[in-house]
């Protein structure tokens, strides 16, 4: 016990005995002040006084460390020091008659040891309630203590500390996204303004709170059924309704490989791409993964991807070169389990094998063979194609459609003289004319000339053998038109002439016709008149009938 304390229960018997035995004459005793706040720790001086005159026994009862620093006849003055807690110490004087005793109520103030914001989740889902709770260790008075918790320095929420220790204040939030990233904390508030003193405050450490929205539909994963070995395709994985996007981690794997993967960010959402590459090790079904993590929790998708090897078909042809006229077998086969379809004809029955016989011709050279292969992989239907060329060596073709026989164009005239051989092996030709060996202008004659007339001899040849033609090119000369122009100006002329004179010979009979049947009407008519006038006999008559010239 601290030197000079009483027992508590002493205490209260002094004041039960004070309260109950007034003294003579109504004497009183008195503590001052009445009432004080001290910080924890700290020292106050306590004035007991009485109003008894006589020899009085005047004390001071507490469980605190005191000290007698002064004292009067019926007075003293005590200091109480390293004041930790609460007290009421109680002055008592003992007259010779009765006994009193007074009372003061020391109040000590301190302020909370601990002020804490309790851990926030790592992640909290976005329009979900977040429980934010407040640690307050320490601190008095209690009654005068609050507590506030706040997000960045809006208030959220504030109660009264209370009596437990430690104490424990929570409030319960909607999280928003506006959130990600806001700090929080609480604070508390010990309010002494009543007691002449101040508001004084303890805030927290902030934390920061990271919130998340994660759709609950799982990532879209483009990907290629199948894969064949030796070659690489992209695939790719989306999904939207992703907050903070930034913070989201893709991760494409095939089978237990994760693959690098390329990520592109919008507002919320994400796509990430990556290769996947046909291994022959791991040839058979595989299993594409696409998992978004946020917020410690992931949203997952999974395909299979069947990697398949299937070599092209082999096609051959007995002779790749032959001379017309050869037969050549062409043949194509594929691995085992496709079907072979070669130049649009499939193998029957349908199988991995399929071959054909022909009699190559001129026709035939150049011609090319294509072998498709088809092979079910996982339910698709994959294709190879391989294509050959069959080279046929023939003789030369020198014909009409090739190389025109007659030509005949106007001198002076802009013209163009095709004639050109083919065969395989490409001929060589060479054309001269018969009379004096010149060659025949193949190509463009800008212009013709009368010099180019003439009988060609045209002659290709191959290590296959050779073919002639004769070539016969006419040359108009203008000397000649001249002539039969003016012969037929010359016979335009003449039949005009001709025609005149024919015209005009048949007017001059016709005009001499009617003058002579005019004449004989004359005679005739006179020679009745003289009949009738010296009455003669009758005469028989006379035939007049005339024929008309013939023209």
């Amino acid at each position: 016990m601290v030197p000079g304390a009483a027992h508590p229960a002493l205490l209260a018997l002094l004041a039960l005995l004070g309260a109950l035995v007034p003294g003579p004459g109504g004497a009183q005793i008195s503590v001052q002040p009445p009432k004080a706040i001290i910080p924890r720790g700290g020292s106050i001086t306590v004035n007991c006084s009485t109003s008894c005159d006589g020899h009085t026994l005047l004390g001071l009862e507490t469980q605190l460390a005191k000290k007698e620093v002064d004292h009067g006849n019926n007075w003293k003055i005590f200091e109480l020091s390293d004041v930790q807690k609460d007290s009421t110490p109680i002055c008592y004087s003992s007259c010779p008659d009765s006994q009193q005793s007074a009372s003061m109520n020391l109040t000590v103030y301190w302020f909370p040891e601990r002020v804490e914001l309790a851990p926030l989740p790592r992640w909290q889902p976005v329009d979900e309630h977040l429980i934010l709770r407040c640690v307050v260790s320490g601190g008095a008075p209690r009654d005068r203590l609050t507590v506030v918790l706040l997000r960045e320095e809006e208030e959220l929420g504030r109660q009264p500390a209370g009596k437990g220790e430690p104490a424990e204040v929570t409030v319960r939030v909607l999280a928003r996204r506006d959130d990600h990233g806001a700090n929080f904390s609480c604070r508390t508030e010990l309010d002494l303004r009543s007691q002449g003193l101040g508001l004084f405050q303890n805030s927290s450490d902030p934390r920061k709170l990271r919130t998340f929205a994660l759709p609950m539909t799982n990532p879209h994963l483009g990907t290629p059924s199948v894969l064949e070995v030796g070659t690489r395709y992209p695939v790719n994985c989306t999904l939207v309704g992703l907050f903070p996007v930034l913070e989201a981690d893709v991760h494409l794997a095939l089978g237990d490989m994760r693959l690098k993967s390329t990520i592109t960010y919008n507002d919320d959402s994400l796509f990430a791409e990556a290769w996947v590459n046909g291994k022959v090790e791991e040839e058979g079904i595989q299993y594409l993964t696409c998992a978004v993590n946020l917020g410690g929790q992931s949203r997952r998708s999974r395909k299979n991807v069947t990697i398949y090897s299937f070599p092209a078909p082999n096609l051959t042809l007995s002779q790749p070169e032959v001379s017309e006229w050869t037969t050549v077998n062409v043949e194509c086969e594929a691995q085992a389990g496709a079907v072979v379809t070669l130049n649009g004809t499939p193998a029957r029955p349908p199988g991995p094998r399929v071959q054909l016989q022909l009699n190559a011709s001129a026709e035939d050279n150049g011609r090319s063979f294509s072998c498709s292969a088809a092979l079910e992989v996982a339910g698709q239907v994959v294709h190879k194609h391989q294509t050959r060329k069959l080279r046929v060596l023939y003789g030369p073709r020198l014909n009409e459609r090739d190389c025109l026989g007659n030509w005949t164009w106007q001198e002076g005239s802009q013209q163009t003289l095709r004639c050109q051989a083919w065969g395989n092996p490409t001929p060589k030709l060479n054309c001269s004319r018969k009379e004096d060996g010149a060659l025949l202008p193949i190509g463009d004659l800008r212009p013709v000339t009368r010099e180019v007339a003439g009988t060609y001899q045209c002659r290709a040849t191959s290590t296959h053998g050779e073919v002639t033609r004769e070539v016969v090119i006419n040359v108009i000369y203008q000397q000649n038109t001249m002539a039969i122009i003016i012969v037929v100006a010359f016979l335009f002329v003449v039949g005009t002439v001709g025609t005149a004179a024919y015209i005009y010979n048949y007017q001059r009979k016709i005009q001499k016709y009617e003058l002579q049947k005019a004449r004989k009407a004359q005679e005739e008519a006179a020679m009745k008149l003289n009949t009738t006038s010296h009455a003669t006999l009758s005469l028989p008559p006379q035939d007049t009938t005339s024929s008309a010239p013939k023209p």
